[in-house]
């Protein structure tokens, strides 16, 4: 029997093989990446081989560091794809999602998880919270293309921005629950300190650090002097310095990280919006992002095969899942794009596609580090099955999706040109 490190090393290997190859294998086929990546970790974990995956409650500040990094990885190349500035009125999906639907979400989740899963107050609030964002990770096949790419409508725009901003705007609703949590234990008032300090500080110092330190590094890669010009390395490895530098000096700012990867990642791409560097940079920190995914994706399998992850379900687990899923994101979803411009087939696919993943277990991690809850078994079985719901569903229903709405557009398209050209046919004509 080989020793474990050899096994290791063949595992790994596998793994990165798997991490080029799978996607072309399955760009036609019913299963998604993920799906494949949670099968096999089950299968695998599931043999008989003296190994196992264990729960992750039994690894929490490794589970937070391992997640946390896949999910900076993924809102680095997330800001980098974008095309579109940054506006009021462009961004106007965007900002509705995040002002109305996640906070409608939240609320939901948070009186459903008292009510269906008997959860204290601030429990209920951690569990809410770790579920409203949408997962920049496991979202990918739902978001824009390359950049400079024009796979840019406003469906996938929609989901690709709320991705990259609601994970780090869910950060006020964790801290207040563990401030609540913290409260109920001393005694001690909680409010003002909270909205002082985790909304108005945290958030300003997040964006603030992530735009500031995104323009300068745009300035130094694209604007020096052109023997130093350091677009000219050709390294995509660049992006794995900023996303880890911009997230460390805004976490040391005590500013939110997540916001200011996403909003360095903009700045970088305004800097200088059409530069071909963007490309070498997304693709790196796409292909990082996928070897990370698959990791953690196989051990979440096996944690379900093996380490008991699923162990504490109860029919009202499976019921509040289901009403995440189905009721919840996509009826808060369709409320806040209300009297948009957006066209309903369009508004029900961004409510439908709000996807769960890795940025749940991240939170859920990092809150239960830092704060005493109750009845954290039925919490984190209940996220996992959200998860494995939501891998599934989302998995097997986006290609077929997001292909309609593409032959939508298209046909939409075809149909103004035709007009337009009939248009410029009479007038000729007259």
């Amino acid at each position: 029997m080989p020793e474990a490190y050899i096994i290791l090393l063949i595992g790994f290997g596998v793994l990165v093989l798997m991490t080029a190859w799978l996607p072309m294998v399955l760009s036609e086929a019913p299963l998604s990446l993920p799906i494949s990546c949670v099968a096999i970790g089950a299968a695998i974990f599931a043999l008989p081989l003296n190994v196992s995956v264990p729960h992750p409650a039994d690894n929490l500040p490794i589970v937070e560091r391992l997640t946390e990094l896949a999910v900076i990885i993924s809102l680095m190349g997330a800001a980098l794809k974008i095309d579109r500035k940054i506006g009021w009125r462009s961004w106007m999906v965007t900002w509705r999602l995040l002002a109305i639907a996640m906070p409608l979400t939240i609320l939901a989740l948070a009186w459903l998880g008292h009510l269906m899963l008997g959860l204290g107050v601030a429990t209920a609030l951690v569990l809410a919270a770790a579920l409203a964002p949408t997962d920049p990770v496991l979202a990918s096949d739902v978001q824009v293309g390359p950049p400079r790419s024009g796979e840019e409508d406003e469906t996938r725009f929609a989901l690709t921005s709320e991705a990259g901003l609601n994970d780090g705007l869910a950060f006020p609703f964790i801290m207040c629950a563990i401030a609540i949590a913290e409260a109920g234990r001393t005694g001690e008032p909680w409010l003002l300190r909270w909205f002082s300090i985790e909304v108005v500080w945290r958030l300003t110092a997040g964006v603030g650090v992530g735009a500031l330190l995104g323009y300068g590094l745009g300035w130094l890669v694209f604007r020096m002097p052109n023997r130093a010009k350091l677009s000219r390395t050709g390294d995509g490895f660049v992006a794995l310095g900023i996303t880890v530098a911009v997230y460390g000096i805004a976490e040391a700012m005590h500013g939110y990280g997540f916001l200011a990867v996403f909003a360095a990642g903009l700045a970088l791409r305004a800097a200088e919006r059409n530069h071909k560097y963007h490309q070498t940079l997304h693709d790196f920190s796409e292909q990082l992002e996928r070897l990370l995914m698959m990791t953690l994706l196989v051990l979440f399998g096996g944690a379900i095969a093996s380490g008991g992850l699923l162990d504490a379900l109860s029919w009202n687990s499976l019921a509040y899942a289901l009403l995440a899923i189905f009721i919840v994101r996509p009826l808060a979803g369709w409320l806040s794009l209300a009297g948009t411009v957006c066209p309903p087939t369009e508004r029900a696919v961004i409510s439908f596609f709000g996807i769960r993943g890795l940025g749940s277990i991240y939170y859920l991690s990092y809150a239960l580090q830092k704060e005493a809850f109750d009845k954290v078994d039925v919490v984190w079985s209940t996220v996992a099955l959200i998860i494995l719901i939501s891998i599934v569903l989302h998995g097997m229903t986006v290609t077929p999706v997001m292909r309609l709405i593409d032959h939508r557009q298209r046909r939409g398209t075809a149909a103004k040109e035709a007009k337009t050209l009939r248009r410029q046919r009479r007038k000729r004509d007259a």
